[in-house]
């Protein structure tokens, strides 16, 4: 039985994945609430049920392709999801930067590929990926993610499928209404806060 948005939520207030309060997300936006996948994901039988609930949303024309994710957020529900599909599970990751498929694996001419996150907001890491992954000749066919937390689905240029739609507000530094009321920012994620230019 597929997990319901309502279901999804409640795993991540359960595992304290749901957090309140004044967040800089890693597309730099400013948000009230953040997802913290790393604390579901930590729960082995909870990474496992996401892994095969994302498997399970594959179209046929998707079937066979390799896992890419995003390090540091996606490697474990792209390895999760790779293993529900019985497929090859493979991530990139900054290096000075810039998005890179490094540690020697490789892809050949025309691999097909699905890239896989753990919450997706502007798509900036995903629109990455799947930049990378044609720049090496490959072929991605679509994204997959537990979370969309956008309104509206960014484009990625491929189609995505996600388990659940929460939206949650997100600011650009001047328009942040929790930076006007002095609330502290937060940077909980795996990337360092961009540098004041």
């Amino acid at each position: 039985m597929s997990l319901s948005d309502a279901e999804l939520k409640g795993l991540f207030t359960k595992t304290g994945a749901l957090l309140t309060g004044h967040f800089l997300l890693s597309s730099g936006l400013h948000s009230d609430q953040y997802f913290q996948c790393a604390l579901v994901l930590s729960d082995t039988a909870a990474a496992e049920r996401l892994g095969r609930e994302l498997a399970a949303r594959v179209p046929p024309e998707w079937k066979g392709a390799t896992i890419v994710a995003p390090a540091l957020g996606g490697v474990v529900i792209g390895h999760e999801t790779a293993r529900a599909l019985g497929a090859r599970s493979l991530f990139t990751e900054r290096k000075d930067g810039c998005m890179e498929l490094r540690r020697g694996f490789t892809l050949s001419p025309g691999e097909r590929c699905v890239v896989v996150e753990d919450v997706i907001t502007t798509g900036k890491s995903t629109r990455e990926v799947v930049s990378v992954l044609k720049g090496l000749g490959a072929e991605p066919v679509g994204a997959l993610s537990i979370v969309l937390r956008a309104a509206d689905e960014p484009d990625l240029g491929v189609p995505l499928k996600s388990l659940a739609r929460l939206p949650a507000a997100a600011w650009t530094t001047l328009e942040c209404v929790l930076c006007r009321d002095g609330l502290p920012l937060v940077k909980p994620g795996s990337r360092e806060k961009p540098k004041a230019a």
